[in-house]
């Protein structure tokens, strides 16, 4: 089985459990290709959950579940030093928390108070954690998989912007269309009354395969320089248009350069190209700069979001002819 039958087999058996959110699955295993985290954003009952759990149960390794609540505790998370008397003398021993999995599924996420936010950023963007002094390296395969609800303020911490620009993407999910949701009743009724056989699991190694091979995806000088003024447009709006520096507050970080072109890469890979596109770019776009964007009050009053803000870069800044 090579890295791309590989990915295929993870995409059609997420797409058989997740019916009618193509969208959602491909964003998802893009990040984990990447190497980066994924925030996903939707309304109650709208497969969230379903969708890394699909993710999780075929490849191999450790799926943890976090329910973040406003009474949890980074130890909770992170795991905690405790000492036991062996032989009679006290031994210290770390009791790993559930941080230590190679897909986490962080839910609620920003029902989590500052303190574990806190930890939970060294851990996404270190892949380490440190109780009591000590730091713990997390698996080599490890990618946090957070979501949140837009509607529900009470009880809830709103991310930082440090915090949100360590996902690498954000990616808003929907209602399923009336032939999907159909199926998905029918596939539901199903799955109470049948039993499964277990299918054989994607070794992590093509994981890793496959990312070796998305880091040789090439692409020009031309879109490297492309991407850049992307991520100008938006720290020097009024080079561009007295609209648009009138909605952006901040620009996004130097993260979201390198977030960009990781992912366009894997856009390319998974579309079975080994060069980088402008159209790569563009696809990608809208889930790297959403939720690093700082929306002026001005654009706020006005109703505009951050998809319209990337509408108007994508127009004033030119696009390469290559």
């Amino acid at each position: 089985m090579t890295p791309r039958e590989a990915i295929q087999i993870l995409e059609d058996r997420m797409n058989a459990s997740i019916l009618g959110q193509g969208h959602i699955v491909s964003r998802l295993i893009m990040s984990l290709l990447a190497d980066g985290n994924i925030l996903v954003e939707g309304l109650p009952g709208l497969a969230k959950t379903r969708a890394v759990r699909a993710m999780a149960d075929a490849i191999e390794g450790k799926f943890s579940r976090i329910q973040f609540t406003p009474d949890l505790l980074p130890l909770d998370v992170t795991g905690s030093q405790q000492f036991n008397v062996e032989d009679g003398k006290k031994v210290q021993h770390f009791y790993k928390g559930p941080i230590f999995g190679n897909i986490i599924l962080a839910d609620e996420i920003n029902r989590a108070p500052a303190k574990i936010q806190s930890s939970m950023l060294e851990a996404m963007e270190e892949k380490q954690v440190t109780v009591a002094g000590q730091t713990y390296k997390l698996p080599q395969l490890f990618i946090v998989m957070a979501t949140q609800n837009p509607l529900e303020g009470e009880g809830t911490f709103p991310l930082s912007q440090a915090q949100k620009d360590r996902f690498f993407m954000h990616v808003k999910i929907d209602y399923p269309n009336m032939d999907a949701e159909f199926k998905m009743m029918k596939m539901i009724q199903k799955e109470r009354f049948t039993q499964s056989e277990p299918k054989q699991k994607i070794p992590q190694e093509m994981i890793f395969a496959a990312r070796r091979e998305i880091a040789q995806v090439k692409y020009s000088d031309t879109i490297g320089h492309y991407i850049v003024e992307l991520v100008y447009a938006t720290r020097y709006p009024l080079r561009y248009s007295k609209q648009l520096e009138g909605m952006i507050e901040v620009g996004v970080s130097p993260r979201a350069t390198l977030a960009l072109v990781q992912c366009a890469q894997a856009n390319a890979w998974m579309n079975a190209r080994s060069d980088m596109s402008v159209e790569d770019v563009r696809a990608i776009i809208y889930n790297v700069f959403h939720h690093r964007l700082v929306i002026s009050e001005h654009a706020l009053f006005n109703k505009r979001t951050s998809e319209d803000i990337i509408d108007i870069i994508l127009v004033q800044v030119p696009t390469p002819k290559v």
